[in-house]
């Protein structure tokens, strides 16, 4: 049998129930791992329910954090620039 995981022994299955079963448990960790991807999706790409009910003075402080994120990126990427630009 064909293993693709090489800490894993080789299983050999004996009968078609073995197979069934083995079917079955394999089904059952790809729905685990499905359910665990979607809500690692979900609460990276949406934004939490704090942020949207949170009060003005904390949406505020997020968007200046932001804003100081992206000129600190945009102030790097000029000094890069200029440091590695030809002459």
């Amino acid at each position: 049998m064909y293993t693709d995981q090489p800490n894993k022994p080789i299983e050999s299955f004996r009968s078609l129930s073995d197979i069934r079963l083995r079917k079955e448990v394999l089904l059952s960790e790809i729905q685990h791992d499905d359910k665990r991807i979607k809500t690692l999706w979900t609460d990276l790409f949406h934004a939490p329910k704090d942020m949207v009910s949170s009060t003005p003075s904390k949406r505020f402080s997020g968007f200046m954090n932001t804003g100081a994120g992206l000129l600190d990126g945009i102030i790097l990427g000029w000094k890069l620039y200029q440091k590695f630009k030809k002459k």
